[in-house]
């Protein structure tokens, strides 16, 4: 077991329940007795076994005071929003900025709240569904354990039955230079009643190249027929240090689509677990990551088929440069009562230095007997066909390989669902790899 080297609050005596609900005091006693009692993960844990956390348990990272100073404006906000007619939600340096944010063109039948208003405000939702799904067991968890007692602040989406949200909540998490060498736990809850709609974006930039962690954990309901579409775009600062979890839980008929988008950030990981708990359902969870230098950045996905008659579709990319360092283990379990499940999972990656490299593990646990699941990996370097082929129409070799290079990232950038993003995606990956936005 590895110590807690930053988190005194973990080992103090339980706080005072106070404004604090006595179910929420409790989560967060248990949370900080499960992470005490088996501490963080070292390499020896499978799950983390190719990342390495020495980064982030030696930077000492103390957590950041409710009154954490920013200088975050508006103004520097709008290079990241992807639409003005979008419900804005900020969050500067972990703390909720309603001055920053806007909530007047909520969708009919969507309640967006920051946890302090939730907690008062929607406390049975709340008490229901807050800690239920992300799991605080063992020590893959710790990171999860971290955010449940720690999580000060956060937001909860609600959106009703029957009811089709028309535009997409943007959830922007910012970090300026007031955040340097702190550390932050966000919290989000995503509730979808039976039979609604509801797209989320998380948003998550750094404006200033400090050092600094981040610990979010995202838990999502997904109501029998709802549909929940989650993007995660991580663009963090250079020096900093990303771990975010997502938690889905289905029910039946429901569809639970998640789409990745990784680029920031020294050192990151993204968990995102679903459990498919009723019949008929789908899950579609697709990423793609771009790093270079001496990045290292993981990719964590649990589909668990639960239930009779359902489907998972899985497409990552990832493509390294120089000395960076990719992991992929995707798992997809199957249990003994989910038959006729339909399954894939695929992971390719694209190598542009001989010193990058990648670790990647898909994964097939199937207990039952009547399904039909497939799952790859590649890891290569661009096709010297292909690139032949173009330089023989006159595109110089540094040319050719940057178009090639964009083509393999467009591929799964064209399975985003919201246009506004897929496109702002394509052009911030095709000024990475072309140095054009045309």
């Amino acid at each position: 077991m590895t110590t807690i080297p930053f988190v005194e609050e973990l080992l103090a005596p339980t706080e005072a329940v106070g404004d604090v609900p006595r179910w929420l005091a409790d989560r967060r006693r248990i949370a900080r007795a499960r992470l005490a009692s088996y501490g963080f993960p070292t390499q020896r844990n499978e799950e983390w076994r190719y990342t390495n956390l020495a980064p982030i348990l030696e930077a000492n990272f103390p957590v950041a005071a409710p009154d954490v100073a920013h200088g975050v404006t508006g103004e520097s906000l709008d290079p990241f929003r992807f639409s003005q007619e979008w419900p804005l939600v900020v969050f500067a340096n972990g703390r909720f900025a309603p001055e920053l944010s806007d909530l007047q063109s909520l969708p009919e039948g969507v309640r967006v709240l920051d946890l302090a208003s939730a907690l008062r405000e929607e406390p049975e939702l709340l008490e229901a569904n807050f800690g239920r799904l992300a799991g605080i067991d063992d020590q893959a968890n710790a990171f999860t354990a971290l955010n449940t007692a720690l999580a000060s602040d956060g937001v909860v989406i609600h959106v009703q039955r029957e009811m089709e949200a028309d535009r997409p909540i943007h959830l922007m998490f910012v970090a300026d230079a007031g955040l340097a060498r702190q550390a932050v736990h966000p919290r989000v809850l995503i509730v979808a009643d039976r039979n609604s709609k509801l797209s989320v974006v998380e948003n998550w930039v750094g404006l200033a190249d400090v050092p600094y962690f981040t610990n979010a954990v995202t838990e999502v309901v997904v109501g029998d027929g709802s549909t929940v579409q989650h993007v995660k775009v991580q663009r963090e600062a250079a020096s900093a240090h990303h771990i975010g979890t997502v938690d889905a839980r289905q029910g039946r008929d429901s569809h639970f689509v998640s789409f990745s988008f990784a680029t920031g950030a020294a050192l990151s990981r993204t968990n995102i677990h679903t459990v498919l708990a009723g019949t008929g359902c789908g899950a579609t969870l697709n990423g793609l990551y771009m790093v270079d230098g001496r990045q290292h950045v993981d990719h964590q996905t649990r589909i668990e088929h639960a239930e009779p008659n359902c489907f998972s579709r899985e497409v990552y990319k990832g493509i390294l440069d120089d000395d960076s360092h990719a992991v992929f283990n995707g798992q997809v379990y199957v249990r003994p009562n989910a038959q006729q499940t339909d399954g894939k999972q695929e992971n390719n990656n694209l190598l542009l230095s001989r010193r990058a490299h990648v670790d990647t593990k898909p994964q097939l646990e199937i207990f039952a007997d009547d399904v039909k699941c497939t799952h790859g990996a590649t890891v290569g370097r661009i096709d010297e066909t292909a690139l032949f082929y173009m330089k023989s129409r006159g595109l110089s070799a540094a040319e050719s390989r940057q178009l090639l290079t964009y083509a393999f990232a467009a591929d799964v950038l064209e399975k985003i669902e919201i246009e506004e993003i897929k496109k702002e995606l394509e052009a911030a990956t095709l000024v990475r790899f072309t140095g054009s936005g045309e």
